[in-house]
């Protein structure tokens, strides 16, 4: 198994990150603005991104405020179906640490690089939606390749 993983520091309260991660208009905020469900525990997300013929659906796993938020990727591409994206969030000092892990990749397949810097360009985007109010959810991420 292969696993993609970051760290990202975001000025700003761990509840805030949260709020931005278990609720379908936070998600909305910094990942797609076509998101839609429910981001509590044991709920779904439907989201749905250019290009893709179906919408992702993440069921929610664990939701703990403050501290976590974990997905089970249960529609999507075939290389995330079955693998789960995980949010982990703790304070330092007026920083909250993201540490973002998503895991259970069966290969390190080329979609799998593409994915981890894409992973990335959302996770700063969920940085300047907690810290400025704006996030760059797709359709207006950043480009980073011929897959978007």
């Amino acid at each position: 198994m292969v696993d993609i993983r970051h760290r990202l520091g975001v000025r700003a309260a761990t509840a805030d990150v949260y709020a931005a991660l278990a609720t379908a208009e936070g998600v909305a905020g910094w990942w797609t603005t076509d998101t839609r469900g429910d981001g509590g525990p044991g709920g779904r997300l439907e989201l749905a991104f250019r290009g893709a013929d179906e919408p992702y659906v993440m069921e929610v796993v664990d939701a703990d405020p403050g501290t976590r938020v974990r997905w089970r990727v249960a529609q999507g591409p075939a290389e995330w179906v079955g693998t789960y994206v995980d949010f982990r969030l703790r304070a330092s000092g007026d920083v909250t640490v993201v540490l973002f892990t998503h895991e259970g990749w069966a290969e390190p397949v080329e979609f799998l690089h593409h994915c981890s810097t894409k992973w990335a360009t959302f996770l700063l985007s969920l940085r300047e939606l907690v810290e400025t109010g704006r996030g760059r959810p797709q359709p207006h991420d950043l480009w980073v390749d011929d897959w978007g």
